[in-house]
Order: structure tokens, then C-alpha cells, then sequence
């Protein structure tokens, strides 16, 4: 297949790109660099069948050709990151507000199935206030409970909502093929700390022995994914037709607390560093909100294909240190 993924330097986008390549379908990625990186997608460059273009989903122009020449897209391209997000409020609006508007209407024009990368971030605090007791996991058709518009924290959130509300309405209206996937923390080998990600500020952190820095108590709970779980996954969605105009959670539902993570990767790295307690408002700036819980319910998409996640937590972070020590050393 000709397969056409936007933001497609990027962690998850590269690693996709480097999956569906290495099976044999011809694969163009379009990324404006701005949290992609290029190389993400070594050994892919200069290879038959592959071809990358530096530029912005935002461009019109650019995305219509790729559109019309692809069988499939898997849209991607959206800033990432909280520390990101929060440094950069307006060009996180503008970027997945313009950018869906644009790739939407060439994805109708062509009847392309397209895939939407959405987040778990969309729930905001729903899961807080659903279930106080923490017995449950978040089902797609859960309300969403956010913060107010004068918090910056949510404007990734709802920007993202946006883009789930306007792929929908073009796939009721005009028949779009569109599947819109929440994904929840994926992790992996190639994933950078700087946008603040957890689980590799941590590794590199104990590597280097310097403190872990938790932010809040450390007993907010999280789960995560591998990467290579998720690439697996999402060729096999779209192949999916019943997908179509469908919203699906993509997670792990095992749950560890941040306190906990931070002592399993300190033990798995032989470290001696230590664990040190920073506010939500020394991080981030006063009025930062963060979500107790964000574990996905995953009993719909797997009902729909069949989930079989291979990597289990300790199998994500043995990954992310072999890589990183590898990186130290080379």
C-alpha cells in the first residue's frame, strides 16, 4: 500500500513508518520538525519506497497531492508533551485546530481511510470524580471533566476533543473514513525526556545518578504502553471497516504510581540516586491541574481485533535503559 503518515518523524510516527516499510508497503512521511526529529527516521532515508517531506499538515497545498496518491493515513502530527504544551499554548491550539481542518477535507475529497491520534487527555479529571474509590478505568463514552479556559493545562485537551468532534462530523456527514484512536502514555527506545515524558527523564536521571524529580505526591497512577504494541495494533484497525466512525482507547490497563515507577527504575538501573518531591507549581507554573488516575478500559478494541499486548511494564523500561545506555556510550 501507498501509506501517507503525518508527523511521521516523531516517536510513535517514526517507529510506525519503520514497521509498515520493513513489511514492504511504500510509506511518505510529512513533519514539520518541530518536535520530530530527523533522526527518528534513520535508515529509512535515502531507502526505496520511502520518501520524506519537511512541511506542515497546515499547508494545504502540501497535504492535497499526498492525500490523493496515498491508500491510507495515519495522522499524527500535533505538538507533544506538557512542558511543550504549556510553554506553547497558541501554536498547540492553532497547530491541531488547522492542521485537522486541512487534513480532513482532503481525506473526504479522496475518500481516504484516515486514522486520528487523539489522547487520554481529552478525559481531563473525569475518572477523579466518576470513581473517588479507583475501581474502574476510563471508558470512551465517559463524560469529559475538565479544568477552566484560563487554565492553559486543557487547552491540549480540548483541541484535541475538537479534532475528535470534526473528524466525526465528516464521517456522518460526507462519509469519511475516519477512526480516531486515544492514545494513553506510549513509551519506547527512541522517546525523548525533554517535552517532560516520565519514563525516560527518569531512566536517563538514574543513569546518571541525579535525583528523580516527582512531581506532586507521586501517588497520582498511571499505566503505559509499548511503542512496538502500538504499531502492531493500528495497521489492524484500519484494516478494520467496522472502526470506521469509531473512537477506540489504546493502553495498558496495569496501573503503577509515579513514587513506584521512579524505585522500580532505580532498581532496574543499579542506581543511587535518590527521589525528591517537586510541586505541581514549581514545574509548571501556578494553577497546574494533573488527573489522579488515566487508565484506559481497552475492552472495546479488543473486542473489535483482538488485543495481544506483548510488553509488560519491567519489558518497556529494560527497552528504554538498554537504549539509553547504549546512547551513553556511543
Amino acid at each position: 500500500m501507498q501509506v501517507f503518515i503525518t508527523g511521521g518523524a516523531g516517536f510513535i510516527g517514526s517507529t510506525l513508518a519503520r514497521s509498515l516499510h520493513r513489511q514492504g508497503h511504500a510509506v511518505t512521511v510529512l513533519d514539520n520538525l518541530s518536535t520530530g526529529r530527523i533522526d527518528n527516521l534513520s535508515g529509512l532515508l535515502g531507502q526505496p519506497h520511502f520518501n520524506f517531506i519537511e512541511g506542515s499538515v497546515t499547508e494545504a497545498p502540501t497535504v492535497a497531492p499526498l492525500m490523493a496518491a496515498c491508500d491510507v493515513c495515519y495522522h499524527l502530527a500535533a505538538p507533544v508533551g506538557v512542558h511543550y504544551i504549556m510553554q506553547h499554548p497558541v501554536r498547540t491550539i492553532l497547530e491541531n485546530i488547522r492542521g485537522i481542518d486541512v487534513i480532513l477535507e482532503a481525506a473526504a475529497r479522496h475518500h481516504r481511510p484516515i486514522l486520528i491520534a487523539s489522547t487520554s487527555e481529552v478525559y481531563g479529571r473525569s475518572l477523579d470524580l466518576l470513581d473517588p474509590q479507583q475501581t474502574r478505568s476510563l471508558r470512551e463514552s465517559d463524560y469529559r471533566i475538565e479544568g477552566d479556559t484560563q487554565n492553559h493545562r486543557w487547552a491540549y485537551a480540548n483541541s484535541k476533543a475538537l479534532d475528535e468532534f470534526l473528524a466525526l462530523a465528516y464521517y456522518k456527514e460526507r462519509g469519511t473514513p475516519v477512526v480516531i484512536v486515544r492514545f494513553f502514555n506510549t513509551v519506547g527506545p527512541n522517546q525523548l525526556s525533554q517535552y517532560g515524558m516520565v519514563i525516560p527523564r527518569f531512566v536517563e536521571a538514574a543513569l546518571a545518578g541525579r535525583e528523580l524529580l516527582v512531581y506532586g505526591t507521586g501517588e497520582q497512577r498511571r499505566s503505559f504502553l509499548h511503542v512496538d504494541d502500538v504499531v502492531r495494533v493500528l495497521p489492524r484497525l484500519m484494516a478494520c471497516p467496522q472502526a470506521y466512525g469509531q473512537v477506540f482507547n489504546l493502553g495498558n490497563p496495569d496501573e503503577i504510581t509515579i513514587n513506584e515507577l521512579a524505585r522500580l527504575i532505580i532498581q532496574l538501573t543499579d542506581s543511587s540516586s535518590t527521589i525528591r518531591h517537586v510541586s505541581y507549581e514549581q514545574a509548571y507554573g501556578s494553577g497546574f491541574e494533573d488527573m489522579n488516575r488515566r487508565t484506559a478500559d481497552i475492552s472495546k478494541i479488543d473486542a473489535l481485533i483482538g488485543l495481544d499486548l506483548q510488553y509488560s511494564l519491567r519489558d518497556i523500561l529494560r527497552d528504554v535503559i538498554a537504549a539509553r545506555r547504549q546512547a551513553l556510550r556511543a
